[in-house]
């Protein structure tokens, strides 16, 4: 059963912020696509579906490569992005677990940090499988825990300013989560019947500019946008001084930040 509070949540967090998810988290997200679609066997004349397409980097990115390609995603100012930005896809309104596609109708389907988002992760890998013929690959993304440095920089920041975190945000049942490591992430993908699992750990640098990665929870994105949201405009001014001084060490010369990050790759062969 779909966890409906936790996928009504992060939709929430997401709707209509397209433009603002470009600004702050669209360009650390498309770091790993090119090996996503590697991971996927994605190439000339392939029939891929991207699920949770966002702005549509991975589509645009798949159509290069001469593959044909269906992108879907729940939010519709993401749709609007994806369309002109993939041009060449048959982007739709869908979301996981429930694709409205037929079984086995392709050769690979890939999910970029999407699973993060579901209420029933189990569920959305086994709708990926379905989607995909026999002999095809499952590629997807989530990011790892304990945080690399980029993604505690928000945590540290705001309990530096005295800031706790909620106790209501909506959260998976033990039962419905797996551990964000090579090894939980992999066993994700063999519970629901995946065969020859690979997962592996992509680390880089992401290059931003302090004031476009402050964009994107000050917009309200993710569970930090919401918390940071909530409070008042004065605990919202010690917040950023927390974040202005902890990524302090990760300025250059430029005055962009390069901040130490990773993310788990996992993939997969229909059998």
């Amino acid at each position: 059963m779909v966890d409906t509070d936790f996928d009504a949540h992060e939709r929430s967090r997401w709707a209509g912020r397209a433009e603002a998810y470009a600004r702050s988290f669209g360009r650390l997200c498309a770091y790993p696509a090119e090996a996503l679609l590697d991971a996927a066997g994605v190439r000339a004349g392939r029939r891929v579906i991207d699920v949770g397409t966002g702005p549509g980097t991975v589509a645009a990115l798949a159509l290069g490569r001469g593959a044909e390609v269906v992108a879907v995603d729940a939010e519709p100012s993401m749709l609007d992005a994806a369309r002109r930005n993939a041009p060449g896809a048959d982007v739709r309104a869908a979301a996981l677990p429930d694709l409205p596609v037929p079984t086995g109708g392709f050769d690979a389907a890939v999910a970029n940090f999407v699973l993060n988002h579901v209420g029933d992760p189990a569920a959305g890998v086994a709708e990926l499988r379905r989607v995909v013929r026999p002999g095809g690959r499952v590629a997807v993304t989530v990011w790892p825990v304990p945080h690399p440095p980029l993604q505690g920089l928000w945590g540290t920041a705001l309990a530096a300013a005295g800031v706790a975190t909620p106790a209501d945000l909506p959260r998976l049942p033990p039962e419905r989560d797996f551990p964000r490591t090579e090894a939980g992430f992999a066993g994700l993908l063999a519970a629901a019947g995946l065969a020859d699992v690979r997962c592996v750990t992509l680390t880089w640098a992401h290059r931003a500019d302090p004031e476009d990665w402050w964009a994107g929870p000050a917009a309200g994105i993710s569970a930090i946008g919401l918390v940071l949201q909530r409070q008042p405009p004065a605990v919202r001014e010690r917040v950023r001084r927390e974040y202005d001084r902890l990524a302090a060490p990760y300025r250059q010369p430029d005055g962009s930040l390069a901040l130490p990050t990773a993310a788990l790759l996992a993939s997969a062969r229909v059998g």
